[in-house]
């Protein structure tokens, strides 16, 4: 036993929701149209059509950009992996019982204690001081240098970098000469 596949306007009258004389009516309209549109070559735009189009242009949008924010919150997360592997490998010991050595983070004045020799590399910009989540570290300025290009928030002291001058005319202490090694 085969079952034939009705049509919409079939199923309709079947189930006496349309009656003959309204889809024949539907159906002579449908046809009029056809005509009219082969006999002018005139193109009648579909709006439910052009709505879809519009909808779906809209959702490939919008699908676009939410792939491009993922893929940037990845590669964000991938420098941070980088950052963190960067300061592990090449971390220096600190010396807890050595010389304190005091430094600025966001205008919160921060210790760490070093020995003498680190402290001379730290003050020569042989070595800089970087941050690793709440604690810091310190690496050589190489490294400091290769995690600055990442993300230089990272990088708390790094003395190898020059110093902009400032204007000494505008300087009130610049007949004053600050030593090197200033501890405070």
């Amino acid at each position: 036993m085969s079952k034939q596949k009705l049509s919409l306007q079939e199923q309709l009258l079947k189930s006496g929701l349309v009656s003959s004389a309204k889809a024949k009516s539907v159906k002579s309209d449908k046809r009029k149209q056809e005509q009219q549109q082969r006999n002018n070559n005139l193109v009648v735009v579909d709006e439910a059509k052009e709505l879809a189009k519009k909808a779906h242009a809209e959702q490939v949008e919008r699908d676009r950009a939410l792939n491009q924010l993922k893929q940037q919150q990845e590669e964000q997360k991938q420098l941070i992996a980088q950052i963190k592997q960067l300061i592990e490998l090449n971390k220096q010991p600190k010396d807890e019982e050595g010389i304190a050595y005091r430094f600025d983070d966001h205008h919160k004045v921060k210790t760490i204690y070093i020995s003498e020799s680190m402290r001379e590399q730290l003050i020569r910009g042989r070595l800089a001081i970087v941050k690793l989540g709440e604690s810091y570290e310190v690496v050589s300025a190489e490294v400091a240098k290769k995690i600055s290009l990442r993300d230089p928030s990272y990088v708390m002291v790094d003395n190898s970098q020059p110093v902009e001058e400032i204007d000494k005319k505008d300087d009130p202490y610049a007949d004053y000469q600050i030593p090197d090694d200033l501890m405070w």
